[in-house]
């Protein structure tokens, strides 16, 4: 079981099938929240959605295409973040990532963002690291913009969600940058 701990309070864990019930506990009961900006809240029904999706996500991590993992605070799931998936031949890639509202505003997810980025751009050796978030969620847009990402543009009512089209805010960071900073 991989660990990365990435403060004293927060750590990352490789998802398992051990996580199916709280992750989708915690899923249903923040279901309200999540269910305005992210549409697969709405297909995960059952915790035997949750254990389709842990499958998937064990299956891309043996395909040497990314991971997907839980956020422990403190000890206790929080929420979630992956590579959706690894563009090897371009090296780059996108993160994911949600968390549960009474845990929000604790730089939980920012310092998580920050681990993931590092782990793409020094492990990984990848080049470009994306985050889309839809124009709307200024919560989740304030992530990549602390983290120094540039927001290259929007995409065009790329994502389905809750009945509507959304616009996506593209936002990117280098591994040239990424190095800068961490100086």
């Amino acid at each position: 079981m991989f660990i990365h701990q990435v403060s004293e309070e927060i750590s990352l864990k490789y998802l398992d099938m051990f996580d199916a019930q709280p992750l989708y506990g915690l899923i249903d009961a923040s279901r309200p929240y999540l269910r305005e900006w992210l549409p697969f809240v709405d297909a995960t029904v059952s915790v035997d959605n949750t254990r389709e999706y842990i499958q998937a996500a064990l299956q891309q991590y043996a395909a040497g295409n990314g991971f997907q993992a839980v956020i422990l605070w403190q000890g206790v799931l929080a929420g979630a973040i992956g590579f959706h998936s690894i563009d090897w031949a371009n090296r780059s890639t996108s993160i994911g990532y949600w968390l549960a509202p009474a845990l929000q505003g604790r730089g939980i997810m920012t310092q998580s963002c920050r681990a993931m980025v590092s782990i793409a751009l020094r492990e990984y050796d990848l080049n470009r690291v994306e985050i889309q978030v839809a124009t709307g969620n200024h919560k989740s847009a304030a992530i990549p913009q602390r983290l120094g990402f540039g927001q290259e543009g929007i995409k065009r009512q790329a994502e389905w969600l809750n009945g509507r089209f959304v616009d996506h805010a593209v936002y990117s960071l280098l591994a040239e940058q990424w190095s800068r900073m961490e100086s």
